[in-house]
């Protein structure tokens, strides 16, 4: 049997990500030399919190609703902060962060309409890789580049697929709530 402290592992990962959402932006606001590679570091470690919080759910038997309700929305607090701060720079585009944002709040509509009428929505490949694909492109974009490397071009070529992932997992959710209504009714 898990110890309290355990169960409640995988929030306090969650958790994490949503609090080092603010101070990310932070950093990035001050705009030092240093910015960027600390930046990069700090969302790295963020996002691994995202696989960390599944993995001690899974080891402790902790799953719970909250968990998988706030697991989402604390990595697109911690997208939309980095995003916010890369389109305050220029170093991305306004109609990528609008779709990327545009995408999430649709998709938070049509689960909470989902759940309104108990019509499950199970997470869908193209949103994981879509995700996968932010939390390795943002960094880049961060660090801008790598001796000779450009790797703030490879990340927002990156985030441009991800943008794409989006729209496809966008369609796999829409789909989804209207195949599962249809099961239900």
């Amino acid at each position: 049997m898990s110890k309290k402290w355990q169960q409640q592992l995988p929030m306090y990962a969650t958790y994490s990500r949503i609090f080092i959402a603010p101070i990310l932006m932070f950093i990035l606001y001050l705009n030092h030399s240093y910015s960027g590679y600390l930046s990069a570091a700090i969302f790295i470690l963020a996002s691994l919190t995202d696989w960390l919080d599944g993995y001690w759910a899974r080891l402790y038997k902790a799953e719970s609703a909250m968990g998988k309700f706030m697991d989402p929305i604390a990595d697109k607090l911690l997208v939309l902060a980095a995003l916010i701060m890369l389109l305050h720079y220029g170093d991305v585009d306004p109609w990528m962060v609008f779709i990327l944002l545009a995408r999430d709040i649709f998709i938070g509509g049509i689960r909470s309409v989902a759940a309104a009428n108990s019509v499950i929505i199970s997470a869908k490949p193209f949103g994981k890789w879509k995700t996968a694909i932010q939390m390795i492109a943002i960094p880049f974009i961060f660090v801008k580049e790598i001796g000779p490397f450009p790797v703030q071009d490879w990340g927002y070529w990156a985030l441009w697929v991800s943008v794409v992932l989006s729209l496809i997992s966008g369609i796999q959710y829409t789909w989804g709530y209207y195949a599962g209504r249809q099961d239900t009714n």
